[in-house]
């Protein structure tokens, strides 16, 4: 079974998500799913160290890093308007945007108005939500600064209660989609060494999870670096973890490929503000890949 992935020695830690494939494909379920016929099991872990500057952007196909990075800044703004990727050449929530797929969920919103997903719960947790153009300033809980200010405090460091959850089920059926990766929660061991768990219930291996993995994993420097602590190690869980059917030819030859070495990631400035980070203050080196491997996005 997929949790027996955690138990074994890998020489290269990108064999965890190959593992995680073929274990799938091996012996995934076939399910039904919301979106599409999916290969699905139940469980897995991965854990990636972020020690001496690695970061884990997988190597066996060439992932979107400045996509991926722009979706996350987009998050800890907290904003939920598409529109704002889109003019960044970010397309990711597009079709979960149309006026059409809103209207399919009940919502009354304008094309391209998300709901209160993500970046409203981590920045204004249960806000009462209207559009994505109105100012939260001020509204709700915002859990991401609460444990900014704890990371930051020698008192409050080695707290266990650095969570942030972005499943609310008071504002679940006011977002385009619930959220798949719900809960995640910063660690401070030895001091100053900063680890990050996460809590997926909802994994697509093939497209999301690789996102995931990079997303977090930068996430986790970024904390480091404006919390004056080093980046450990991120450890992912999954609970539905599957393959879409339309994915299985793409992901078998993934698996038949061997991985390079990680690049590393340094952040070139620490910023007053969480807010004020920008793209151009991830410094990625030495990403060295396979080709791209076309996969479509189920919705």
């Amino acid at each position: 079974m997929l949790k027996t992935l955690v138990q074994k020695a890998y020489d290269h830690e990108e064999e965890q998500y190959l593992d995680l494939i073929r274990s799938l494909l091996e012996e995934g379920s076939l399910e039904k799913g919301r979106n599409g016929d999916t290969i699905c099991n139940i469980g897995s872990a991965m854990y990636f160290s972020l020690e001496n500057q690695r970061i884990p952007i997988l190597t066996t196909k060439k992932v979107a890093m400045k996509t991926c990075l722009k979706e996350l800044l987009w998050f800890i703004r907290g904003k939920t308007n598409n529109q704002l990727l889109k003019e960044q050449n970010v397309h990711i929530w597009d079709l979960n945007g149309t006026k059409e797929f809103l209207e399919s969920r009940g919502l009354p919103y304008e094309a391209d108005d998300l709901g209160p997903v993500y970046g409203h719960q981590w920045r204004h947790f249960n806000a009462s939500y209207s559009t994505c153009h109105e100012n939260y300033d001020n509204c709700g809980v915002d859990q991401l600064q609460k444990v900014l200010d704890d990371l930051k405090n020698p008192e409050t460091r080695s707290s266990r209660r650095h969570v942030i959850s972005a499943w609310n089920p008071c504002q679940i059926d006011k977002m385009a989609l619930p959220p798949c990766h719900v809960l995640f929660q910063f660690h401070v061991t030895r001091g100053n060494k900063l680890s990050c768990t996460l809590y997926q219930r909802s994994g697509d291996v093939g497209l999301g999870v690789p996102f995931n993995i990079m997303s977090y994993a930068a996430f986790t420097i970024l904390v480091a670096n404006h919390c004056d602590l080093e980046p450990h190690e991120f450890i992912y869980y999954l609970g539905n973890t599957h393959i879409y059917a339309d994915h299985k030819e793409a992901l078998e030859e993934q698996i038949t490929r061997s991985p390079h070495a990680f690049p590393t990631m340094t952040m070139k400035t620490k910023r007053d503000n969480i807010n004020d980070y920008e793209l151009d203050d991830f410094e990625i080196h030495d990403y060295v890949y396979h080709a791209p491997i076309k996969m479509k996005m189920s919705q």
